[in-house]
């Protein structure tokens, strides 16, 4: 197991999470179906937003909220998209990484999908 230190290593963290995203039946189609990413926009924005977030580079420019609201309009993202959303990503994190920085994104990205599964649910109220 190797640290999570470097832009390479989110891109890896990235990549790897969105290979089984992309395949997982609770949120792929949110990807697929409801969205169709563009994946050379949609991939660089998360390697930025991972890097700013967990290393303070202070390079991502946007609002991840704010860009989530239109796709909730269409279908709902509710607490077992996220939960999922979450699985898979510290799944992703334990296989790959180790260490404080590997800590940090896990509980970073469970203070993301807590936050981001209320604004959700509040959004459809």
């Amino acid at each position: 197991m190797k640290k999570l230190e470097s832009r390479e290593d989110i891109e890896l963290l990235v990549n790897s999470f969105y290979a089984k995203v992309i395949k997982d039946e609770t949120i792929g189609f949110f990807f697929k179906d409801v969205v169709n990413v563009n994946w050379d926009k949609h991939l660089p924005k998360m390697y930025t937003f991972w890097e700013t977030i967990l290393f303070g580079q202070m390079s991502y420019k946007g609002n991840p909220m704010q860009m989530h609201f239109p796709i909730n309009e269409i279908k709902a993202m509710e607490k077992h998209h996220f939960a999922k959303w979450l699985e898979l990503w510290k799944q992703t994190i334990e296989e790959n990484f180790e260490g404080e920085n590997a800590s940090s994104a896990i509980t970073k990205s469970e203070n993301i999908a807590n936050l981001m599964a209320y604004k959700m649910e509040m959004a459809r109220k």
